[in-house]
């Protein structure tokens, strides 16, 4: 009896503290950013203010996300792998990705009395009924949509959520450059303060095309060469001015936090929604040219839309003084870790199993847990998945034959021991047959036939 008593009085004690610890939350997403496009991997961005935050806090160096962006929005706020929801959120796309009632990120914190907010780009539904208010946000504003024009705000022209930007699901027309509208809107946010904690949510169009930023950032280039070809050095010119626009805005979050005497009691996490695109077409709406030199991934193969590190290894770090520990953290973590270890960090507990695929990692993100257990990480894609469970990672394409990495000997991807190592190609396959039967082959009957 008095053992009960005391286990009782331990886990108020450590509920207390929790909550007394609770920290406010800022979460900012990239959009297309490359591994080199950042001054921290050293890259032709020049991204002063998020290399101190690299500095300073924990930079994840083997964070994983899904290659596109829908499906790692998805992750990101569920917990869960996208598949489990059926196929619509394993593609780009405006159609509902989550059911309706999902525990949210969003949800979660609100249900333990946080300030919830959106400001940037949702991309899991861009019907008023699947708005962000409708998981979790208090408030939302930006586009609804997967991107739009820098500019015009506009979605791809003809399309009909070609007009996506509101507020609150309401959409109404805005002069002014994307990005300093969304990162104004977050301060905003940012500077309410107050004693009740929040989660602000800034998922960036940055850096995705149409890639353009306002002259001043432009100007940070002056004296530098990208290309011989003057039409492909325009281009890197203008990704490189909305790299360093996009670290400006971050660097003004950091302002802010510290003027308003927040910065110890934020925890700001960072990372892009999948790897960047080399090189590209504008298709949306506005007259930003196309991008023939854009992103870098380097040395990581691949880019976005494919399961090589390079579309799913992403910039990406973690920043609390005095919480986190100035470390480079090689351990595998995955975009969707972050709703069990937030909820943890605010005293969320769920009602019933939210079938997190995602793992709580803060004992990892603080060092106290060095060397972690092996944990498995499964990308589904609708072109094929993978796997890396330890070291070794399986691609496995619809069509053609499996690739086996050991990415510890050969993290590039060079060498494919498939057909040396056929014992661990079995094994990987068998643990991403069984994370592949938990996918949702169907897609829900009400979304059938509604526009993309």
């Amino acid at each position: 009896m008095k053992f009960r008593h005391l286990a009782t009085l331990c886990a108020l004690l450590a509920t207390t503290l929790v909550a007394a610890e609770r920290p406010n939350i800022l979460l900012i997403v990239a959009d297309d950013l490359g591994w080199s496009d950042v001054g921290w991997h050293g890259g032709f961005g020049k991204t002063p203010h998020m290399d101190k935050l690299v500095r300073t806090g924990a930079e994840l160096d083997q964070h994983y996300v899904q290659p596109v962006c829908t499906p790692t929005r998805a992750a990101l706020m569920s917990g869960r792998c996208p598949g489990r929801f059926g196929p619509q959120a394993l593609s780009p796309s405006n159609l509902r990705a989550m059911p309706l009632g999902t525990t949210t990120l969003a949800s979660a914190l609100k249900s333990v009395g946080y300030r919830t907010h959106l400001s940037g780009k949702w991309h899991l539904g861009a019907r008023p009924e699947w708005i962000p208010n409708a998981y979790g946000f208090d408030t939302s504003y930006g586009t609804l949509t997967g991107a739009a024009d820098p500019w015009t705000h506009k979605y791809r022209k003809g399309n009909p959520y070609e007009d996506t930007w509101h507020r609150d699901g309401k959409l109404f027309h805005e002069e002014g450059n994307a990005t300093e509208l969304i990162a104004a809107e977050a301060l905003k946010r940012i500077k309410q303060g107050g004693d009740q904690p929040w989660f602000v949510y800034v998922p960036f169009h940055a850096v995705h095309t149409p890639v353009d930023a306002p002259a001043q950032f432009k100007k940070l280039y002056d004296g530098v060469k990208f290309h011989d070809d003057p039409v492909k050095h325009e281009s890197r010119l203008r990704m490189a001015a909305m790299v360093s626009q996009l670290d400006a805005k971050v660097g003004a979050f950091v302002e802010a936090l510290e003027r308003t005497g927040q910065r110890d009691k934020t925890l700001i996490i960072f990372t892009s929604d999948n790897g960047g695109i080399e090189g590209l077409k504008n298709a949306y709406a506005g007259d930003v040219p196309d991008s023939p030199l854009n992103s870098e991934n380097d040395p990581l193969r691949g880019q976005k839309n494919t399961l090589y590190e390079g579309g799913t290894r992403v910039c990406a770090f973690a920043n609390w003084p005095g919480k986190l520990k100035p470390a480079k953290l090689a351990a595998p973590l995955y975009v969707g870790d972050w709703l069990p270890t937030l909820a943890r960090l605010a005293g969320f507990q769920p009602s019933q199993d939210p079938k997190w695929d995602g793992l709580d990692r803060w004992e990892v993100l603080t060092g106290e847990v060095a060397a972690p257990a092996t944990r498995t990480i499964y990308i589904g894609h609708p072109q094929g998945r993978s796997l890396r469970h330890g070291d070794w990672k399986l691609i496995a394409m619809n069509k053609g034959k499996p690739q086996l990495f050991n990415l510890a000997a050969d993290p590039y991807e060079k060498e494919d021991l498939a057909a040396k190592e056929t014992k661990v190609l079995e094994e990987m396959q068998a643990r991403l047959a069984a994370e592949f039967a938990k996918d949702d082959k169907v897609m829900p009957a009400d979304l059938k036939g509604l526009p993309h």
